[in-house]
């Protein structure tokens, strides 16, 4: 791998690609009573998941790897994972 840059700028020349693994049956929360729009978890967001809209932070669920880099940054503990329900199939027995 080789090493570019001076004064604190650097980047590699091998690019890694900016993947994470999804944990499956969660949802990511946002609490639009508590939020107030501080922005606080749309930096942290390696995925950038996040943006604010307004005063509340908005979540596109389907790119949030629910790594929870965000959820310790809250203020107001706005952000959670809850765990996805599982219904079964109709006609199938639980």
């Amino acid at each position: 791998m080789e090493i570019k840059g001076s004064g604190g700028n650097f980047e590699s020349v091998l690019g890694l690609p900016n993947v994470m693994p999804r944990r499956d049956a969660t949802l990511f929360v946002v609490d639009e009573d508590r939020c107030f729009g501080c922005a606080a978890c749309v930096g942290l967001c390696p995925v950038n998941a996040l943006v604010l809209e307004g005063l509340l932070a908005i979540v596109d669920e389907p790119s949030c790897t629910h790594c929870e880099h965000c959820i310790p940054a809250c203020p107001v503990h706005a952000l959670s994972l809850v765990e996805q329900e599982k219904t079964p199939p109709v006609g199938v027995l639980a």
